[in-house]
């Protein structure tokens, strides 16, 4: 008895698989993760930050930038190569205004093969903060942090190289926040 397998037709079967695989591939290794589900946090938040920036606005911006202005020159080079920019950030006036599930949707695209945790800082008082990188053989093309605090959640999202030497100096442009990846700098006296 022959099986179902042997039955079919190899050729079509063949292009199909051709086809199909490519897809699934390019969509295991998408790093742009999905945060539309949490849009509905906005009615909850006192004030919430939305940014969405794709490959194209992203030429479009670097073009306004003005290459005298030693600030603007620098951003301009650190984006170049970005595929988008994308954070989510919610701020309410009460503790738990968003949900574990919230934050496991997030958690659940980053389990991902191509998606690697590279820090998880835990704390009872000020929330969680973890960053995960997407990895395409030995070159970055994705990250992305969760910030989880009693009062806010943040999710940013970084599509396309990123280099975290220069992403450091990203922080606090483009709605990125600090996320706490460049170098540590040390306290001056006045600051122990």
């Amino acid at each position: 008895m022959k099986s179902l397998f042997q039955r079919l037709p190899r050729t079509p079967l063949l292009v199909a698989l051709l086809v199909i695989a490519p897809a699934i591939t390019a969509r295991a290794q998408d790093p742009k993760i999905q945060l539309a589900h949490l849009d509905r946090l906005a009615a909850k938040a006192n004030e919430t930050v939305d940014v969405n920036i794709d490959e194209r606005l992203i030429q479009l911006t670097i073009k306004l930038f003005d290459d005298k202005d030693e600030d603007e020159a620098k951003i301009k080079k650190l984006v170049q190569g970005l595929k988008g920019i994308y954070v989510k950030n919610f701020e309410f006036d009460n503790d738990n205004e968003y949900s574990t599930a919230d934050v496991d949707s997030i958690r659940s695209q980053l389990r991902e093969p191509s998606w690697t945790r590279l820090l998880n800082v835990t704390s009872k008082r000020e929330g969680n903060v973890e960053v995960y990188l997407s990895m395409s053989g030995s070159q970055i093309n994705g990250l992305a942090v969760i910030s989880a605090e009693p009062r806010e959640l943040t999710v940013v999202n970084l599509v396309g190289p990123v280099d975290l030497e220069k992403l450091s100096k990203l922080e606090g442009n483009l709605g990125i926040p600090d996320l706490g990846v460049g170098p540590v700098k040390s306290k001056t006296k006045n600051e122990q």
